[in-house]
């Protein structure tokens, strides 16, 4: 009874508004299926973490010790990405590499804009870092450059990779007329053999690591998981990192990052500033990617279809999926679906060889 009292009167108005929402991450997971599997326990550690005196305490900085502040679980997460992701279609189609670094755009526009506000360098790059819609570069970025922005990094991460149908479809109309948006581009599938899909992650590990060395943790992990995805010799092995390791790293990530949502520290105008940064990230990277297809359409025969270009952040597939919905809603004919996956995977290795590249020059 004296516990509770103690409790009751220890609790303050701050660890409310943070179980609130937590609360409200919870709701959005469960009701509006936005990113459920890491808002849901991101929303729930922020609520344990909240409770005055509470025991899971210990246990959360643990888990912060082992798997953040060493970048275990991001890295992890990325092996399991990486299983998950056919670069088939990119294969088919090479020239939608472009669009994976032209989507980044945002990034580096945002870390301008972040200086303005009084943060850091290093702060202004893991909050530029957001708009490549890419939550483990983000945990993996802020994890070594701005710990102490963390949670509202990873919430504003995760909440606009499940917030692509609403951010994306507006800004794509503000830069596209109807007619570019009715660009047929016709797929022509073409043959892969194993060999290339097997050779293919072993030369992206060693060029992006030859050309940013500090990208190699990132890149090689996530080629590694596509490795054993393709290899088609440890297929065990690969569903296990599809399902059983991208699961349990997913809630270990999550809940770990709920930690970190301290009332004292996350509620502050800083936290407001931070998941608009990211919107601002967010946009120009889409509108980045766009623009970049019409330049091209400049001097191409024949013409690519600029919404493609919006694909090129790492929001693999819904960003795909959204820019298909597009095509279809101007032109039932229209069918970009095997474009838009060239440019999302695309986007997936650029945005990891965007946070190797803002670790080599930030300093």
């Amino acid at each position: 009874m004296q516990e509770l009292l103690l409790g009751l009167t220890s609790i303050t108005i701050k660890q409310i508004g943070m179980m609130v929402i937590g609360a409200v991450l919870i709701y959005l997971a469960v009701k509006k299926d936005y990113e459920p599997a890491l808002l849901l326990p991101i929303g729930f550690g922020a609520i344990m973490v909240n409770i005055p005196f509470s025991s899971a305490q210990e246990v959360l900085n643990t888990l912060f010790n082992a798997g953040i502040a060493t970048e275990l679980f991001p890295l992890l997460i990325f092996i399991g990405v990486g299983a998950m992701i056919d670069f088939t279609p990119l294969l088919q189609n090479p020239v939608m590499l472009l669009f994976g670094a032209a989507a980044q755009f945002g990034i580096f526009f945002t870390m301008l804009i972040a200086g303005f506000f009084g943060f850091s360098l290093k702060e202004a790059a893991s909050i530029g870092i957001i708009g490549a819609a890419d939550g483990p570069t983000s945990i993996y970025v802020a994890s070594k450059f701005a710990k102490n922005l963390l949670g509202p990094i990873s919430v504003a991460a995760y909440s606009y990779m499940s917030l692509v149908p609403i951010i994306q479809p507006p800004v794509i109309k503000a830069l596209t007329t109807k007619k570019e948006r009715r660009i047929k581009m016709p797929y022509r599938p073409k043959e892969v053999s194993k060999t290339v899909k097997i050779i293919f992650p072993i030369v992206i590990t060693l060029v992006s690591g030859i050309l940013v060395p500090n990208s190699v943790a990132l890149i090689g992990f996530l080629m590694f998981g596509n490795l054993i995805r393709e290899c088609g010799v440890v297929e065990r092995l690969s569903k296990s990192a599809q399902n059983e390791l991208a699961n349990i790293v997913t809630i270990l990530l999550g809940i770990t990052i709920g930690s970190t949502m301290r009332a004292e520290e996350f509620l502050h105008p800083t936290t407001l500033i931070i998941i608009l940064m990211g919107l601002v990230a967010f946009v120009f990277d889409t509108a980045g990617g766009v623009l970049f297809a019409k330049f091209l359409n400049l001097f191409l025969k024949n013409k690519i279809n600029p919404m493609v270009g919006a694909c090129g952040i790492s929001a693999f597939p819904m960003s795909a999926r959204v820019i298909n919905k597009m095509g279809l809603k101007e032109d039932p004919n229209n069918f970009l679906l095997m474009h838009a996956v060239s440019a999302n995977v695309a986007g997936q290795i650029g945005s990891v060889i965007a946070g190797g590249l803002i670790l080599a020059l930030v300093k």
